[in-house]
């Protein structure tokens, strides 16, 4: 029989024990199959020893598995680094606690700080910046020019800014 019949005849008789062996290394039946395939079409196309052409696909069947566990392994720690990368991602979207309370205080500032304007002018301020309106509908809803409007917004945010210290 020629040496390529003789392997075949050899790789077919020690299939079964081959994946079992290489499923231990896998630890996975399907990665086995490819494996002891994969060492079947190198050592078909190599030129195997003559004196143990088994132990030599042995020796092919697990350093395959070797290599495959070793990749598989690194896949999963990339991928378990791309999860936590984006988990501090999403964490660094949210602000500090303490930068959440020097913001609470800032508003509570500004609220002292309106407070302290005359009503004209306070209500001015909120409805031209809080309430988005225009010069000309804060002038119609306070019953002054748009020029006034637009003194007493430029007045009340000032003040605003000085209270606190060119934090708008």
């Amino acid at each position: 029989m020629p040496r390529d019949r003789k392997f075949l005849a050899l790789y077919a008789a020690h299939r079964n024990a081959l994946l079992n062996y290489a499923s231990t290394i896998t630890g996975d039946r399907v990665n086995a199959e490819d494996v002891v395939q994969e060492a079947w079409v190198r050592c078909a196309a190599a030129v195997a020893p003559r004196e143990n052409p088994l132990s030599y696909l042995y020796r092919v069947v697990r350093n395959l598995a070797i290599d495959g566990r070793r990749k598989a392994d690194l896949e999963r720690r990339r991928h378990d680094a791309v999860d936590t990368d984006r988990i501090n991602q999403i964490a660094e979207d949210r602000a500090s606690p303490e930068a959440e309370l020097v913001a609470w205080d800032n508003i509570r500032r500004l609220q002292d700080a309106l407070t302290e304007l005359p009503e004209r002018t306070r209500r001015a301020v909120e409805l031209y910046r809080l309430g988005n309106h225009t010069y000309k509908e804060v002038s119609e809803q306070l019953g002054i020019s748009v020029g006034l409007a637009h003194a007493l917004v430029l007045d009340g945010l000032e003040h605003c800014r000085k209270r606190l210290g060119g934090i708008e």
